[in-house]
Formats: C-alpha cells, structure tokens, sequence
C-alpha cells in the first residue's frame, strides 16, 4: 500500500476510531499568521506532546552536518531532506554568525533558512551555537574566543588553560545572553508564522579533560555553601560542594554553574519569544561511564540536578552514537522520563540506527533526528555511514514516510493512550558482541529468543519476532542487517492499532483471559485521510492472519480487534 496522502493537520476530535474529544482548535486551513498558536510542549500524568499550530506534532527530523548554516549550502540541504520525507529540520545558526562584531548583528542567513522554510511547509529547530559546541568556544565570535582574559577558559587541577569557556565568567554569559536576546528578538519580529519551532541553547555542553573549572574564580565559589535551591530539590543537608556530593562534588559543581549558565540564557530568549527549548547531551555510556565523557553536561548521572538547574529548558535530548541494541535502549529509558520529554536531538545516520525510530516512539519519543543528513561533502564515520547516498538515505526515509502522513495522530495517540514500539534487538557485529558476552552457553543454543521481544498490553499480549516467512511457523532469525520494528497503540481493551516493518506482530491472551477461547474478530488494513478520519480498505484474513499479521518493507497499517467467546 502506498501512503502518498496529505500531511495530517488534526486532533483527536476527528479520531473516530477512538471516539473521544479533544478541546483544542481543529481546521484544515492554515492558520494566518496572527492566529498561529506558538508552539509549545504539553505534560500530563507523565506524558508529553509536542504541538506545532496547536496541534499535536511528531518531529521526523532531520539534523544537517555543522557548516551547513549559510545560504549557500542550503541547496545541499533540501535534497536529502526532502527524499527523507522529513517534516523538521535541525540546523546550527552561530554566535560569530550574527554578532561578527560586538554590538553589530547581521541576520541575513535566517532571513533565507526562514523563507526557504516556509517556502517549503518546514519547520525548524534552530541550534545556538555559542559557548559551548561540543565543549570549544569555536563558534563563537573571534572578540570572544581570542580573549581570554575577558572571557576566561577552564583551568585544570594542575593549572592547564583548556579550550573549554568558564561558566562562572559573569563576562561571558552576559556577552552570550545579549546575541541570543538578539536572536528571539529577530524571530519574534520576523518569523510570525513559526517556522521555527524549538531552539537548542548551545550544543553540547561541557568539558572534556577536567571536572570542573578549578581557577581561582571558581574555587572560591567551590568553596562556599551549595545552593539551597539544589540541596532542598535532591533532598540533601546544607554543606560546601565537598561536604555535600563527596567524591562527585567537582562534577556536579561544573554541571550545576552550566545547567544555570543555560537556564538564564533560555529565560531571558523566552520573555522575548516564548518557544519551547532544549539542550543536547554528549552521553557517558551508561554502563561503562568511565571519567572521558564531557563533565558538566546532562549526563545520566546529572539529570536530576539539571532538572533544578534549568527549568526553563524544556527537555533534555539525548545525541546517540552508541550502535548496538541494548545500549540504545538504555540510554531512551533514561532520558524518557515524567519530567522530561524524549527527543532524540541527534542520532548517527548510518542503518543500524535507523531502527530505533520504533524504540523512541516506544518511549513516548516526540521526535528522532539523525545527523549530517545533507550533501555537504562530509561524512562522520564511524559514528555515522560512510558516505551520503540513497542507500544512507533510504532507511531513515522509509520509516518516516510510514508514519508522515499520519503522525499527528500518533502523536495524540501517545499522549493519551497506551502505545508502544520496539526495535529489531540484534544482529549487527556490534550487538551479537554485546550479546555474546553476556549470555551463558545455554542460552546462546536458543538463537531464535535473540529475535523475540513480548509486549504486556493489558488483556492481549503481542509477540514480535524477526526474519521469518510469512507463511510458516518457523524460528525467527532476524534481518540482515537488522531493521525491523513494530508499533502498537491502544484503542480499547481489545482493540489495537499495528503498524511495523520487517517484523511478524502475533496477539495473544494475557492472564486475564484466564483460559477463555479466542480469536482475532476483524483486521482492517487502512489509513488516516487529512482529517484525521481512519479509512477502511480492506479485510486481512485467512493466509494473511493465520501464522501472524506479517509487516514486509513495503507500509501496512492495521486496526485489530481481539476476542474471546464462550466454551
């Protein structure tokens, strides 16, 4: 089936299937530009939506490579975007960009990104390039980066200068905070249609080779009372940073005068335009951090204190370069949180990670970006693929043109409901190493459990498993390479949406049927029109429902309704 339909513009009031209400404004026309809701990020009972014209939004993003942020690349841009049927781009916008001379502003790039933009029907999230990108001050501007005495670098233990900016120089956060009030102040006045939709404050941020700054500036502060704010939030007695957090006071104390740093640069941006904002994270990996990971930054082992540190960032996202499966999902488990919406703000653009599109949603992801997604002439292997071709592109492509013309619904659909998503978990080298040294030799014997994941949705169960023929019962034994996926949401008690690819779905009772009979009563394929409205195609049955509903490259989106009948 061929889901060349057009872009999803609704709410839940149009979702029959389900048939409850939604209290937000629904039209099919476009919004003037003085009637445009700013976009924003909803949070409820631990979940979280992403709207975009006041309606929910899923970001299929895509991320381009660094130096693309001027005019002229932009035609390397739009290509690969456009053959990803990506909906948002992520692009950088620099400090030495817009403020070359202090006190001198020159907007003339976002004057063409926006038009281009809206030319197109794209949003995008722009990415502050200042303090902080990927620890350096290199993009920010020659009178800030040259001098150091006003604008001071982090000094090590040992009294090395590194080429990382102090976030306890009053200097250089006042310096940064003025270009990116400039910043918002251009986007109020000059982008009334919201082409941009979120801004990433630096990107990053942190220090690689020491855990703090350790200058006399910064000792001094080191050396005081934590705030009362941080102590009170994690529960702690007052002390100085050593008595309080022992042998993680330095790198707290780092990330806390970084999460403040950001915070009041996102505050003062948000009087100005109120969009949503977030900040990047260079990860630790979570089960073998070791100490070369970027200090500061909202690591997994921080998040809680960033949390009080920046309230005004709206969700911390994390950048995933780790390939294998069980990495991966841990790193979407702790980043999905209550408090904390899951964007994957980047992600490598190579095919094994195209996969884990399903395991964001799966997490109640709002958004999935893949970086260097353009024509730029460069290549971030062996984080990402080893070049930018069709074959890149494809699989990242694939999945979102499942998902485009009906992603506003999923979106509601994982804000008000029970939904889950799951990845293929293994195959790759680098998975089956992980694999291999973790399972006994026993284990290892029952190669077709390393294909079959098992989903809890209540009454029914679904059981998802990889590289089998459609009309046989034999063991999965996984793609090659790995790059199957299924999502599940819930309708009712026995009614589900299913969609997936490459992958078999098979519901079955849970323990609450408690023996009772069964079957599958009905299994429509179809698809939602602009409204909202799902449209009825076709009936599976027989063959097509007999060894497991069987989800090909090719898209399939099935509503299924489970039942049980007496003895």
């Amino acid at each position: 089936m061929n889901l060349k339909l057009p872009v999803l513009a609704t709410t839940l009031t149009c979702l029959i299937l389900i048939g409850c209400q939604s209290t937000l404004p629904v039209t099919n026309d476009s919004p003037s530009n003085s009637t445009r809701a700013l976009p924003q990020v909803i949070s409820k009972e631990g979940r979280h939506q992403f709207q975009v014209d006041g309606k929910p939004y899923l970001l299929l993003g895509a991320q381009t490579n660094n130096s693309a942020n001027y005019p002229s690349a932009l035609n390397d841009v739009w290509p690969v975007f456009d053959k990803m049927h990506a909906n948002t781009l992520g692009i950088p916008v620099a400090w030495e960009q817009i403020e070359p001379e202090q006190g001198k502003f020159d907007f003339s790039y976002l004057d063409t990104l926006i038009a281009e933009a809206k030319e197109r029907d794209v949003r995008v999230v722009l990415l502050w390039f200042a303090t902080w990108k990927n620890n350096s001050p290199k993009y920010a501007p020659s009178w800030v980066k040259l001098d150091n005495k006003t604008y001071p670098r982090v000094i090590t233990r040992d009294g090395k200068i590194l080429n990382s900016l102090s976030p306890l120089a009053r200097s250089t956060l006042d310096a940064d905070k003025t270009a990116f009030k400039a910043l918002m102040t251009y986007l109020r006045d000059n982008d009334p249609t919201h082409q941009v939709i979120m801004v990433q404050v630096q990107n990053e941020v942190g220090t690689y080779g020491a855990k703090r700054d350790f200058s006399p500036m910064a000792q001094k502060v080191f050396e005081q009372a934590v705030p009362k704010q941080l102590t009170d939030a994690l529960g702690k007695p007052s002390g100085t940073w050593l008595q309080v957090f022992g042998k993680d006071a330095d790198e707290f104390f780092h990330a806390w005068h970084i999460g403040t740093y950001v915070d009041e640069i996102a505050a003062a941006g948000k009087k100005i335009k109120n969009l949503p904002m977030n900040v990047n994270v260079a990860l630790r990996n979570p089960f073998n951090p070791g100490e070369g990971y970027s200090m500061g930054g909202p690591t997994d082992n921080v998040i809680d204190l960033w949390k009080v540190a920046a309230p005004n960032i709206d969700m911390i996202s994390p950048d995933i370069y780790f390939r294998d499966y069980k990495t991966v999902a841990a790193v979407l488990a702790l980043y999905s949180r209550p408090d904390n919406p899951l964007f994957v703000a980047e992600i490598g653009n190579d095919q094994p990670y195209a996969r884990y599109f399903f395991s964001t949603l799966g997490q109640q992801g709002i958004g999935f970006a893949p970086f260097g997604m353009d024509y730029t002439d460069y290549v971030n292997f062996p984080l990402g693929a080893k070049d930018m071709s069709d074959a890149t592109i494809k699989p990242f492509a694939d999945n979102y043109a499942l998902m485009e013309s009906w992603s506003s619904t999923w979106a509601e659909l994982s804000f008000s409901t029970e939904t889950w998503g799951v990845a293929e978990p293994l195959n790759t080298a680098e998975d089956q190493a992980v694999w291999n040294a973790e399972v006994s030799a026993a284990l290892a014997q029952e190669k077709s459990k390393q294909y079959t994941q098992e989903l809890d949705l209540g009454r029914w169960k679904a059981t998802v498993t990889y590289g089998r023929p459609m009309f046989w019962i034999s063991p999965p034994k996984g793609n090659d390479p790995s790059s199957g996926g299924a999502l599940i949401a819930k309708l009712s008690e026995n009614e589900y949406l299913v969609t997936g690819v490459r992958c078999r779905v098979e519901l079955t009772p849970s323990d609450e049927i408690d023996g009772l009979p069964f079957m599958i009563d009905r299994v429509e394929e179809g698809y939602f029109d602009d409204a909202g409205t799902w449209v009825f195609e076709r009936v599976w049955n027989g063959d097509q429902t007999d060894w497991g509903l069987n989800f090909t490259s090719e898209h399939h989106i099935l509503k299924i309704k489970m039942a049980t009948y007496e003895h």
